[in-house]
């Protein structure tokens, strides 16, 4: 199923209090009247990329065409840490990707969804969250913070503590982890604000914790041929999620298939089952009140 015709519009949300410091945010919907799927207004999601990742990566334009044909306005954000500066295609930003950490994400996360849910023709009480990998992950604490109507996950991490001791020891004692990129060959740096802050804030940043707490239904999207984040994390966040349940697709690894730049998204059948799952639990949960 091919998406209908959209408009989008960028911009970047700005830290007054932090110059520099800026979020790159897609907005993207429907030509032509909201279609009719309850209301005068539309929903909205807010789509959260992953580690490494971007809003431009490849998925998330289909993906956010996709809502966006189906009357959603489309949210999509490159956190303050992305490495993303002003070309969106490449990561180049090194020093915001040197500070970047779990709680700037989430602080990231809540400004990006007060900001779509505070736009014209939105109805803030109808607003699904989604995010991928490190983003799926980091979704869940924020929807348990703030609950939206849904939250999807593909392929989130169950855990946010991602790095042995060893890496710990070496993070420490040089002050910065390398952190290899194989798609563009470049080796970022990870500063030290990264792992002090996951260790001053473990209790908050549990995901599993915070799995237990969501109050939205949630879906859980996973590959069983996940190498980078095994699918047991989804079925371990499902069940501990009140409203939770776990979509595990058969022969999708981590990209669900994609890769970037993505040709013929609808040939990939492991992204399509995503992608309209996806779609279909997202307009369940936000029919008119």
């Amino acid at each position: 199923m091919q998406p209908g015709e959209t408009h989008q519009e960028r911009t970047f949300l700005t830290y007054p209090d932090e110059p520099g410091r800026r979020i790159g945010v897609r907005v993207e919907l429907a030509t032509g009247p909201a279609p009719p799927i309850g209301g005068a207004t539309r929903p909205v999601a807010v789509l959260v990329h992953g580690f490494k990742g971007f809003m431009d990566w490849g998925f998330f334009p289909h993906l956010s065409r996709r809502l966006a044909a189906a009357g959603f306005v489309a949210v999509s954000m490159n956190t303050s840490g992305s490495g993303v500066g002003d070309d969106p295609l490449v990561m180049d930003d090194d020093e915001a990707f040197f500070n970047d950490s779990y709680s700037r994400q989430l602080e990231d996360m809540a400004r990006v969804r007060d900001f779509a849910r505070g736009l014209p023709g939105v109805d803030p009480g109808r607003e699904v969250l989604m995010g991928h990998s490190r983003g799926g992950g980091m979704a869940v604490i924020s929807a348990s913070e703030q609950a939206p109507s849904a939250l999807v996950t593909w392929a989130a991490i169950g855990d946010a503590d991602r790095f042995d001791d060893g890496m710990k020891a070496r993070w420490r004692a040089e002050g910065f982890l390398e952190v290899p990129n194989a798609r563009t060959g470049q080796v970022h740096r990870m500063g030290l604000a990264g792992l002090e802050d996951f260790e001053r804030n473990a209790e908050r940043l549990d995901i599993g914790a915070a799995a237990a707490r969501l109050e939205a239904p949630f879906l859980a999207v996973h590959g069983l041929e996940d190498a980078t984040v095994t699918y047991d994390a989804a079925v371990a966040l499902s069940e501990r999620a009140p409203l939770g349940e776990a979509l595990l697709i058969e022969g999708a690894d981590h990209g669900f298939g994609a890769t970037h730049p993505l040709r013929a998204p609808g040939a990939i059948q492991t992204l399509e089952v995503a992608v309209d799952s996806t779609v279909t639990f997202a307009l369940q949960h936000t029919r008119s009140r």
